[in-house]
């Protein structure tokens, strides 16, 4: 089959690579001449691991290519998907369409026969029929059909989550249009992954409702840990405890300074902004964003704690400020609120991130970026470990401590423990939803299959 993908964003570039390796005739499609000069050159401009073999594999084979003109990569397109941005609109919260309708309006003009116009970017529930209106009226002889196939793939694990899907949604509302989403999807069919069928509407809300549930158990381990803080719990016993019930599970229940990244921010303001406009307010998720947005303050003031209650004059490393390990994605990442804090309260702030400087220079002014941990500790007053990055789980903490003018360190994804930082040197360690001092200890076997009672 021959896909063109109109995008070259996260969504859209991991998406047309992976479809060319199931062995369709792929063309992404970008407007950006330096974008296509790195992607025709075999530079990956975002970094996901494995995204650039996988692109020069399938680039050798003759299955994929980039350009920068739509009206050629659609022509003779069996699917056409549109994997372009929907940020937050300025003011009122509400997804932006703007790309999206711009780009329905030019596959309009560009359709040569029956083809199935697939949205793939995360939009408002009845954003496909206003597509559909969209081609209509910019050409009213063409003959296609819409499909909502929202995309379900974790930064730093995007490859296999598309290639081994938990599902794949679906919604369409003719019979030819599933034919053709059937044989685009075929390996996975093949595969007896489980594949989805819906309608428009169904499918545009699974994305939001999905996005905002996990936020959700963000947030509410968030909230766990601040009591734990206050009551002695330890909160990664109780997440764990909670995790081993089936009910629950125990992903997305790991303490830390809050979720960010290009997908919980944006998408929990949209649906809080459609119950607002259907006049069904999602309170619940309403609470969740202002929750979130006082977890990071509260990260904030852990830090200027060890610092003695102010940052002024002080040296702080930070170690990780893209929002999660494996990415270089910084969108509304937790070092966006609280490095600007340090720097506006007078710190100096020193930052190692292995692929945050792309992205981070321009959003983090002001601070000095450096290449390894043990030369950004050297000298200074507070290190905060902020993304848990493979390279920050077994430093050499005894060798920072010893470097540091004031060895105290904020550990706010518990990779640590205070027995750790003890051990090594360090005068003050503070955690997430942790007793300041208290040491985790894993339950063992025997603690952990105990039958209920």
């Amino acid at each position: 089959m021959k896909i063109a993908m109109i995008g070259t964003g996260y969504v859209g570039l991991v998406s047309g690579v992976c479809f060319s390796d199931f062995g369709h005739d792929v063309v992404c499609v970008d407007k950006d001449p330096a974008k296509l000069a790195k992607l025709n050159a075999g530079e990956v401009p975002i970094y996901e691991p494995g995204l650039d073999d996988l692109m020069a594999k399938n680039v050798a084979a003759g299955r994929l290519s980039f350009l920068g003109d739509l009206k050629q990569a659609v022509d003779g397109a069996d699917a056409v998907f549109i994997a372009v941005g929907t940020p937050t609109r300025r003011g009122d919260g509400h997804a932006d369409l703007t790309y999206v309708m711009a780009a329905a309006q030019e596959i309009a003009q560009a359709l040569t026969g029956y083809a199935v116009v697939v949205t793939k970017s995360t939009v408002p529930v009845g954003t496909n029929r206003q597509v559909k209106q969209a081609i209509l009226k910019a050409n009213p002889a063409a003959e296609f059909d819409v499909a909502s196939n929202p995309e379900f793939l974790r930064e730093g694990a995007a490859i296999d989550d598309f290639m081994r899907p938990d599902r794949i949604v679906v919604g369409i509302e003719t019979d030819r249009a599933a034919e053709v989403m059937s044989a685009v999807y075929r390996p996975l069919y093949l595969r007896e992954f489980p594949i989805m069928t819906t309608d428009l509407e169904s499918a545009e809300m699974i994305k939001y409702a999905a996005n905002a549930f996990l936020a959700t158990k963000i947030t509410f381990i968030n909230e766990i840990a601040a009591l734990c803080e206050r009551t002695g719990a330890d909160v990664k016993m109780v997440s764990k405890g909670m995790g081993l019930d089936g009910r629950i599970g125990n992903k997305f229940l790991h303490a830390g300074p809050g979720y960010g990244g290009s997908c919980f921010p944006k998408d929990t303001q949209a649906l809080a902004r459609m119950g607002q406009e259907h006049g069904v307010p999602m309170q619940l998720t309403e609470t969740v964003i202002k929750v979130n947005d006082e977890i990071k303050r509260r990260m904030i003031d852990k830090i200027f704690d060890i610092c003695g209650g102010s940052v002024n004059g002080k040296v702080i490393t930070v170690l990780g400020v893209t929002f999660k390990p494996n990415t270089d994605d910084m969108r509304d990442a937790p070092s966006l609120t609280i490095i600007p804090a340090l720097i506006g309260n007078g710190a100096k702030v020193r930052v190692v991130d292995p692929q945050g400087f792309r992205e981070g220079e321009a959003m983090l002014p002001g601070v000095t970026w450096e290449q390894d941990v043990y030369t950004a500790s050297k000298g200074a007053d507070a290190i905060v470990l902020l993304t848990e990055w493979n390279e920050f789980r077994a430093l050499d903490l005894a060798q920072i401590a010893n470097s540091m003018a004031h060895p105290v360190m904020a550990d706010l994804r518990n990779i640590y423990t205070a027995g750790d930082a003890t051990a090594a040197g360090f005068t003050s360690y503070v955690s997430v939803g942790r007793v300041q001092g208290q040491t985790h200890l894993e339950p063992t076997h025997s603690q952990t299959s105990q039958p209920a009672l």
